[in-house]
């Protein structure tokens, strides 16, 4: 049965609900379109093109059944025609929505990917920054110099006072690697009483234990030998030249070297000259025995005079001004 549009308010209802409908359809693709566009994928282009195509040709449909004013034959009525064009524009606006969510979903995820490169940038920048600051303090650099303004760098002054606490730093240090020694010359089946007579000859110990300096004597002559000259009895031509009273370069090199782990020192010797070193307990002890008496070195000569290291002879009566025992209460 067929009946004029014009004639028929509720067919001419159910027409524009129905266009609401298709516009909202439309709507929804073209948005599911341009999602597709971003990130780009051509299957979920070419399937969103296709229901544009698709809604455009049901709005030209409509137009045209407008014009010829020739509805077509329907089995609902109009008021069951309206309901599913009303259900179709909530459909087509619920898949909107869901296409902006999951643009936006898509946008996070971009941003907490620019976060996550922007902190390992970060990361990456502060493993540099320390890489330079590293090279700088074993470079005797500091930034006051390098900018001949304020940094934030606090360095100790020259005293007396840091001398005495480097000096009782480095005694310390050689009484800690006495023990790794001793350990280890007991496990290779020595005879420690024989071995510290051989240092020592003719020494009455109130305690067996008290040995144990005989070796702490032995370690201090060796890493000591050579202490009194400006080189250090380094070879000469491997050794920097400094003037005379160039104690502000000693200073300078005290400062580098008194926070450098000798560890990574020596790793930037390609691996020691070609022949490792090993990560053992006693070798890093004994690094840090190298360290210690270098850096002492270094700033015995920041002073002007240097400060001089002397040894007295064997039965010397002793003295509290000049000497300490090694044995608490005992003189």
């Amino acid at each position: 049965m067929e009946e004029s549009i014009n004639q028929n308010p509720e067919a001419m209802e159910a027409l524009i609900s129905n266009l609401f409908g298709n516009i909202s359809s439309l709507k929804s693709a073209y948005i599911e379109l341009q999602s597709a566009h971003t990130p780009y994928d051509p299957e979920k282009i070419q399937a969103a093109d296709k229901v544009v195509i698709s809604e455009l040709k049901n709005l030209s449909e409509m137009k045209h059944f407008y014009r010829e004013n020739n509805p077509k034959p329907v089995c609902v009525s109009p008021q069951d025609s309206r309901l599913a064009a009303e259900i179709q524009e909530q459909q087509s606006l619920l898949k909107t929505y869901e296409v902006m969510v999951k643009k936006f979903q898509s946008e996070i995820q971009n941003k907490d990917s620019e976060i996550t490169q922007m902190l390992q940038k970060i990361e990456e920048a502060n493993q540099k920054r320390l890489k330079l600051e590293k090279n700088l303090k074993l470079r005797g650099m500091s930034t006051n110099q390098g900018s001949g303004g304020d940094g934030n760098l606090q360095f100790p002054d020259l005293t007396t006072e840091l001398f005495v606490s480097t000096y009782e730093a480095a005694a310390k240090v050689v009484h800690d690697f006495s023990k790794p020694l001793i350990n280890m010359m007991k496990a290779a089946g020595w005879d420690l009483d024989t071995a510290a007579n051989s240092i020592e000859p003719d020494v009455v110990y109130a305690k067996r234990p008290h040995k144990e300096y005989a070796f702490e004597s032995y370690i201090c002559q060796r890493m000591f030998s050579g202490f009194q000259q400006k080189n250090f009895s380094v070879n000469s031509e491997s050794a920097t030249v400094m003037a005379d009273d160039d104690t502000d370069t000693f200073f300078r090199q005290f400062l580098a070297l008194k926070d450098m782990d000798p560890l990574d020192a020596l790793d930037q010797r390609d691996y020691v000259t070609g022949g490792g070193h090993p990560r053992t307990a006693f070798y890093q002890a004994f690094l840090k025995l190298a360290k210690s008496i270098w850096i002492l070195h270094k700033l015995a000569y920041s002073f002007d005079p240097a400060a001089k290291i002397f040894q007295v002879k064997k039965g010397s009566e002793f003295s509290d001004s000049y000497m300490e025992s090694v044995v608490k209460n005992i003189h």
